[in-house]
């Protein structure tokens, strides 16, 4: 599917950049925070292969990551498993 968005041009100049990657990742980290989109599914939109890369671009789009005192607790018993 394809997406086209009318800006006027003395704004298209003035935002400068690549506005269509800007406008994709906008979307992209919307419906991810609203968990209309998987982290597979944003992957694959945005083109991203690593962890890092997943991880940098929700830091750089403010979206975080719920993690419960239960999710601690599970790494902490994990970790002891494993000797650390």
């Amino acid at each position: 599917m394809n997406v086209t968005m009318q800006i006027p041009d003395e704004l298209a100049q003035r935002l400068g950049g690549d506005i269509s990657r800007r406008a994709l990742e906008a979307f992209a980290a919307e419906e991810y925070k609203h968990d209309r989109m998987t982290k597979p599914e944003l992957q694959q939109l945005l083109g991203i292969e690593t962890s890092f890369q997943f991880d940098a671009f929700l830091k750089a789009h403010d979206v975080w990551i719920e993690y419960t005192l239960e999710d601690a607790e599970r790494e902490r018993l994990s970790l002891e498993r494993l000797g650390f």
